[in-house]
């Protein structure tokens, strides 16, 4: 059975009271009780602080572009769909470079898990606005405060229809970690947002006021009701909340493709000349 020390990657470089290190500790635990072997998994990022997160964890990892973390988790699964992928981003390189992406995944409902730390800023390029930046807040090169409505990724993809939606807390990590697992857990596109507290460039969303508006979602939610899931998903100020919002079964892209549906693609065997005999074919 695995443990936490298991994952140990490299030492970590984020600053000190990051909200990056629950997650990274919080994920390692929902690993090790999922009994999920650092070589049977891989974990993907693009750019930023969160994407760092591979780097400090023993496993299979891919570093990629900024916002392109979805298009290589996409083509891990299709080439091995018996491998879990998480894929991780900040709400800069997830949704903004990389909101395409995120769109056509939910829409394609591929069995990857998409676990978004969301601190409301660039962290990396030292704190401009994100898409999830509140309106009016000012930074570094928004001296007027952000121009533009934030962007709510909850709902967002309730609207599409996203098969897992939820919004977990750095802060909570327990809860956290129970999200986590139920996200690893589930068949089709996970969507997790994590509010994540940046402690040097974004003074507005800190640990305090996140604690004095986050609650936990209650028994008497029906994640499966989407009407209701998009109601709640609209929730953000006084009240935040956090757990399952919105859920849902579908087939996922990897049993729609008959190519892959009875033998990952790894494992299927491979012929020169088959392949030289369909290559001639376009001559």
């Amino acid at each position: 059975m695995p443990t936490l020390e298991s994952y140990e990657g490299q030492t970590p470089a984020w600053c000190p009271g990051c909200g990056n290190f629950p997650i990274l500790n919080t994920l390692k635990e929902a690993l090790a009780e999922l009994e999920i072997e650092p070589h049977q998994l891989t974990v993907v990022s693009g750019i930023g602080q969160a994407a760092k997160l591979p780097h400090y964890m023993k496993c299979n990892t891919f570093n990629g572009l900024h916002g392109r973390t979805l298009p290589v988790a996409t083509g891990i699964r299709l080439a091995n769909h018996e491998m879990p992928v998480i894929a991780v981003a900040g709400d800069g390189d997830c949704y903004g470079e990389g909101g395409n992406h995120l769109l056509h995944a939910i829409r394609r409902n591929i069995n990857v898990k998409l676990f978004v730390h969301d601190n409301q800023v660039y962290g990396l390029t030292k704190g401009q606005a994100s898409p999830t930046t509140m309106e009016g807040v000012v930074t570094k090169t928004q001296p007027f405060g952000s121009l533009s409505e934030a962007l709510n990724p909850m709902a967002m993809a309730v609207a599409l229809d996203c098969s897992f939606v939820a919004r977990g807390f750095a802060g909570d990590a327990e809860f956290l970690k129970g999200l986590m697992k139920e996200a690893l857990n589930h068949k089709g596109f996970a969507l997790l947002d994590i509010l994540q507290p940046c402690v040097t460039f974004n003074k507005i969303n800190t640990y305090r006021w996140y604690s004095e508006r986050v609650y936990r979602i209650g028994d008497d939610h029906d994640p499966f009701d989407r009407i209701e899931a998009f109601k709640k998903s609209l929730e953000w100020g006084e009240k935040i909340p956090t757990g399952i919002i919105y859920r849902n079964s579908r087939p996922t892209l990897e049993e729609r493709i008959p190519v892959i549906e009875e033998t990952p693609l790894i494992k299927q065997l491979f012929s020169f000349k088959e392949a030289e005999k369909e290559i001639r074919g376009f001559y």
